[in-house]
């Protein structure tokens, strides 16, 4: 399973978008590996988990072809993990080539996006060429040849977003993306259907900075206390690897600043760009 880490911002991007903030200013000066785009995961080439305004650009930037994208996982609603616009244009005379539909899975709210953003400009013989599928939480499902495992974020009152466990060979990764402190009987629930983690992608929007409310996010220490939770259950090993992302500038995180986290907690920081094999 390779996965790579394509976009590692929340929200606003990484410098924020319309941001002057001493730590953005900075960022752009250097730019390079400093910059981050809005967050994106690609598996094997083939799955996607979340689809940001910046999907299209991360194709040309590293390489794949989005028409060979075959589904996409989405956590929930919002405009920086479900840019559903651009949907519309997989096929007519805007595509041809790809060798079957995009199927899409999220809660119902990600299916109202959909429905919203297509309405006006989605053409009768482009709409076979993607499906909405409604999913829950805490149930199993075959996604395109993946064991997904899907698990209740803690995220939005407005709709119940959702976290991942994907498996493929024997090897499992969990995405744990746009999250405060997950409910604690996700841990039972992997454990019971015999989910192991290899990597386990830590939301960490707020870096380590503490002392402050985290309604909808974590930090680093709330990611450790998750660590905790799953090698207790069984879930992740020693040879886990856990990957922090999903920063926002007001945690500042220049690279050199991710790697005191990176030494201090034995985690990888993610770049836009990583790439990972297990």
């Amino acid at each position: 399973m390779k996965i790579r880490y394509l976009g590692t911002a929340a929200a606003e991007g990484v410098p924020a978008m319309f941001c002057k903030c001493p730590a953005c200013a900075n960022i752009r000066a250097l730019g390079g590996r400093e910059i981050r785009t809005r967050t994106q995961v690609l598996i094997d080439g083939v799955l996607s988990v979340d689809f940001p305004p910046e999907a299209y650009a991360h194709s040309l930037k590293y390489g794949f072809d989005c028409a060979d994208i075959s589904a996409l996982l989405v956590t929930h609603s919002h405009m920086d993990h479900f840019y559903a616009h651009d949907f519309i244009l997989r096929g007519y005379r805007y595509a041809s080539g790809f060798n079957s539909p995009l199927r899409i899975f999220g809660n119902g709210e990600v299916a109202a996006v959909f429905a919203e953003c297509t309405r006006r400009e989605m053409k009768p013989s482009v709409a076979p060429n993607v499906s909405m599928n409604v999913i829950e939480p805490c149930r199993e499902y075959d996604v395109c040849g993946y064991r997904v495992l899907t698990l209740p974020a803690n995220h939005c009152a407005e709709e119940q977003a959702l976290l991942f466990y994907i498996e493929r060979g024997n090897r499992g990764y969990l995405h744990l993306h746009d999250t405060a402190l997950p409910d604690g009987g996700i841990y039972g629930f992997l454990s019971e259907h015999g989910a192991h983690a290899d990597v386990v992608s830590l939301d960490c929007t707020y870096g380590g900075r503490t002392g402050i409310a985290r309604p909808r996010h974590m930090n680093i220490e709330d990611g450790m206390q998750v660590k905790r939770r799953l090698v207790a259950a069984g879930v992740c090993d020693g040879h886990t690897r856990f990957v922090i992302t999903h920063f926002s500038h007001n945690c500042n995180p220049l690279t050199s600043n991710l790697a005191v986290l990176e030494r201090e907690y034995g985690v990888i920081a993610a770049y836009d760009g990583l790439e990972l094999e297990v």
